[in-house]
């Protein structure tokens, strides 16, 4: 096992003893700091992905790695059948930082979203008296909040449904950025409706960014018909958009808060449901829970990941270096760019094929000079670096992001 590895065996191991399931870009990484990362072969880069915004503070911060380690060597598991000595420093840390009465600590997003659907139904049923077998949740289109069995059944796309056999009953989808569908939607069946759930920006369908005053409008209907707004910020919360949460942009407080990703800033698998006691207080003990959700190393390393976030101002760096990415794109003189959304450090460009070359023809040729990003719905390349990114690493990546579509031309 000290045998070193090229980028070609490594890859090779891959395709052999792994599941097929993900399709990754061919680079082999083996080492980060802030916003760069380097291959087996010790080629930089600058990463464009950040985990899915996993990363936001940037790869092995050394604040954050410093608290992971000094909580390995003391504690790091005793499961919720015990007390721990870090779980509640960090509840109470999370939900002041945060604004609300409680917080369900989980693993990964996914399980942080099907917590909230859980504590949704379970408030529907026991506060709101909609009968068991008929509670709902309305979903958006293009929605991306996990890969679990009740998650994929509220999505529209095959690549993530298809041919898993029976979907999970109780969703309402309706389009996104559709103020009038939640509103036909509600009318339709409020009674029966005990949440609203949605991304304030879908990343995976592409950074797509709603029109202005959008979220305030559906979160305005669902109060009037006394239904939970649910926000998953997993991928576009924690500073990502230039404010602490998306949701923030236009005033909105969710009724359920989910978090995860750059809850942790890509140290430690972390996420978290937040929301105020009559909600969570319908789970009762032994109703759901996690062996990992909240383990001592998770909590430390959570705290830690969100004091960089302000101390580093990284909120004010992602929207001020976030115009100037959109702006700059923008001017490259390029048929191949059909659009350029975003907000903060969360964007996207969607690529209009050339000559048979696509989205994903770009990134490779981006890899070859130095900046990693990847295509989604193959059309659309995500750009979202660790928004600890100087401005002059910005620049210089934004330069190499225009020589690589230029030379297609």
């Amino acid at each position: 096992m000290t045998q070193k590895l090229s980028s070609a065996q490594l890859m090779e191991m891959e395709s052999r003893y792994g599941a097929h399931n993900y399709h990754p870009l061919p680079v082999v990484l083996a080492k980060g700091k802030g916003a760069k990362v380097w291959d087996v072969e010790g080629k930089e880069y600058y990463d464009f992905l950040s985990a899915y915004s996993a990363v936001n503070q940037g790869h092995c911060h050394p604040k954050i790695i410093a608290a992971m380690n000094e909580q390995a060597q003391k504690l790091t598991l005793s499961s919720r059948a015990f007390y721990n000595d870090s779980l509640g420093v960090y509840e109470k840390f999370v939900t002041e930082y945060f604004g609300y009465d409680k917080v369900c600590p989980m693993n990964s997003g996914a399980e942080a979203d099907e917590t909230a659907l859980k504590m949704a139904r379970r408030w529907g049923v026991v506060k709101k008296g909609i009968p068991n077998d008929q509670v709902k949740i309305i979903c958006c289109e293009g929605n991306f909040h996990g890969r679990t069995m009740t998650i994929i059944s509220m999505s529209k796309d095959p690549d993530s449904y298809a041919n898993y056999g029976p979907l999970a009953p109780g969703f309402i989808r309706i389009p996104y950025n559709d103020v009038d569908a939640l509103q036909k939607a509600l009318e339709a069946e409020g009674d029966k409706i005990a949440g609203f759930l949605v991304e304030p920006i879908q990343g995976e369908a592409g950074v797509y960014v709603p029109d202005e005053g959008y979220l305030k409008k559906c979160y305005d209907l669902c109060k009037k018909h006394n239904v939970l707004f649910i926000a998953d910020e997993v991928q576009c919360g924690i500073a990502r958009t230039g404010k602490m949460l998306a949701c923030d942009h236009e005033g909105v407080r969710p009724d359920i808060l989910i978090l995860g990703k750059a809850l942790s800033g890509g140290v430690y698998p972390i996420s978290a449901a937040l929301a105020d006691d009559e909600i969570m207080l319908c789970i009762k003990p032994g109703e759901h829970g996690s062996t990992f959700g909240g383990n001592p190393i998770a909590a430390r390393v959570a705290i830690a990941a969100l004091e960089v976030i302000k101390e580093e101002n990284l909120m004010e760096r992602a929207e001020k270096l976030g115009e100037i990415f959109r702006t700059e794109i923008r001017n490259i003189n390029s048929p191949m760019i059909e659009l350029v959304r975003g907000k903060g450090l969360l964007n996207a460009v969607i690529i209009r094929p050339k000559d048979g070359k696509e989205a994903w023809d770009v990134c490779l040729k981006m890899r070859d000079l130095g900046v990693l990003a990847k295509p989604t719905h193959q059309h659309i390349i995500r750009f979202a670096p660790p928004l600890v990114i100087s401005e002059e690493e910005l620049r210089d990546a934004i330069s190499i992001i225009k020589e690589a579509i230029l030379s297609f031309e």
